[in-house]
């Protein structure tokens, strides 16, 4: 539970930062990182018309570079765009001029006002710096389909099993995450509105 649904410790280390949203609600976003991926992105996004859902994509500014066409499709369906850093780098593996200069190059190409850390690291001067420029978007409820120690039907148990009213859910359009993604994610999708969630998306 540590990792699928972070504690309140955990969230009080950016407590600006957006965890959850109205627990009042019986709502849900629906986000995905690390893309966009020719191989996966398409795929994800005919999924999302096929219910008429919108999500948000948090993005990695090097895969936009590399993929225009994918990022002009995320675009032009609807969705909405988060910044994932340039090169999907760790917070706290960098200095916090190098970590916000690599974050500035991302958003040349993203042009958005969201903001998630790969891997939800971020240094204190970094963050107070971005919450000045982004409004940062955590999770409440991480997938962990990108594990390989996981199977598709384990994804979807956490899916089901941690979901609430206002969770931020977290799948990820990469190749490391495809073979449990492409299970979990259409299998989640239809759980969810069965049991009378709503999709939203950040205003």
């Amino acid at each position: 539970m540590l990792i699928e649904q972070p504690p309140q410790i955990l969230r009080m280390l950016y407590p600006s930062a957006m965890w959850r949203m109205d627990k009042n609600e019986k709502s849900v976003y629906l986000t995905f990182d690390d893309g966009p991926i020719p191989e996966i992105t398409p795929w994800v996004l005919d999924l999302l018309d096929k219910y008429g859902i919108k999500a948000t994509f948090f993005m990695v500014g090097d895969n936009v570079r590399k993929h225009p066409a994918e990022f002009r499709m995320v675009v032009e369906r609807g969705h909405r765009i988060g910044n994932h850093t340039f090169n999907h780098i760790r917070g706290f593996e960098f200095l916090s001029k190098n970590y916000l200069a690599n974050t500035d190059k991302a958003n040349e190409y993203l042009h958005t006002d969201l903001f998630r850390p790969p891997h939800g690291h971020m240094r204190w001067l970094q963050y107070m710096v971005l919450k000045k420029k982004y409004r940062i978007v955590m999770w409440d409820l991480v997938t962990r389909d990108y594990s390989k120690h996981l199977n598709g039907p384990q994804v979807f148990e956490i899916v089901k099993r941690y979901v609430r009213n206002g969770s931020i859910i977290t799948f990820h359009d990469s190749i490391k995450s495809e073979p449990r993604m492409k299970y979990a994610l259409p299998r989640s999708i239809e759980w969810l509105l069965e049991q009378g969630y709503t999709f939203k998306v950040f205003d």
